[in-house]
């Protein structure tokens, strides 16, 4: 019986494999068939993440998405991909007058310039084949939601939103298919940096119409989608999973 949601023979590319929402879509992935490249800077956590998928065609790249070096040690390692999922990011929680560019320049250089290099590199090196789908983890916070203190964050997720759609707009020449999807806050370590407790997080959480936070299998199951060929007439889309978050 045919399965749209299958991904058997797919090889996936997931960045920020090691913990998170990254961890999540490499396992889902991989109980769907998919043969998983992970990469991360933690090789300790990327080893934990493998042991936890089934199969045993994955490949680990330890690799700084920052450095120019290890970027072009991913694409000459990754071999032909099916699909990539940009995961690998990171928040900061700061008013905008004290933004100065020490703090744009490290945020942006993790959530946006590194994903768009090696979206860059890997489509023109043509590790991407035809018909293969690419996934943006974008944010709420930043195209929807604009809270106090996210500036930074926020734009960074912005830019790469947007630039999902000018590179869906050109691939699509390949019938690769580019989107984006915009989670509202998801119980990853990303929130548990200590910038509000604990009690403030359970409090902001009741906000939600589904009165909770997202889980990192909430956001894997929707990249899963956008990998699969059930998906297979969306491109250019900026897919919302808020637990109702925008209607609240």
């Amino acid at each position: 019986m045919n399965n749209p949601f299958s991904l058997e023979g797919k090889r996936i590319l997931i960045t920020g494999a090691s913990s998170g929402i990254g961890r999540a879509t490499a396992i889902e992935a991989a109980r769907l068939g998919a043969s998983i490249v992970l990469v991360a800077r933690d090789q300790e956590r990327l080893n934990s993440t493998l042991e936890a998928l089934p199969g045993n065609n994955h490949q680990i790249i330890s690799a700084d998405l920052t450095v120019e070096e290890d970027l072009n040690q991913v694409v000459e390692e990754c071999g032909a991909l099916d699909g990539v999922v940009f995961c690998a990011g990171k928040g900061l929680t700061l008013p905008v007058q004290f933004c100065d560019r020490k703090h744009f320049d490290e945020i942006f250089n993790i959530n946006f310039f590194s994903t768009a290099e090696l979206l860059r590199l890997l489509y023109k090196k043509k590790r991407i084949v035809k018909e293969a789908s690419i996934v943006l983890i974008a944010s709420m916070g930043g195209t929807r939601v604009f809270s106090g203190g996210n500036s930074i964050y926020g734009a960074s997720k912005a830019a790469l939103d947007s630039f999902m759609k000018f590179a869906a707009k050109e691939f699509a020449a390949r019938k690769v298919r580019v989107n984006s999807i915009c989670p509202a806050m998801v119980d990853t370590p990303l929130i548990h940096r200590g910038t509000v407790s604990e009690e403030q997080l359970a409090e902001d959480a009741k906000r939600y119409p589904l009165k909770r936070y997202g889980r990192p299998e909430d956001i894997a199951y929707a990249a899963v989608y956008l990998l699969s060929p059930a998906s297979a007439w969306v491109t250019g889309t900026s897919m919302i999973v808020d637990g109702g978050l925008s209607i609240s």
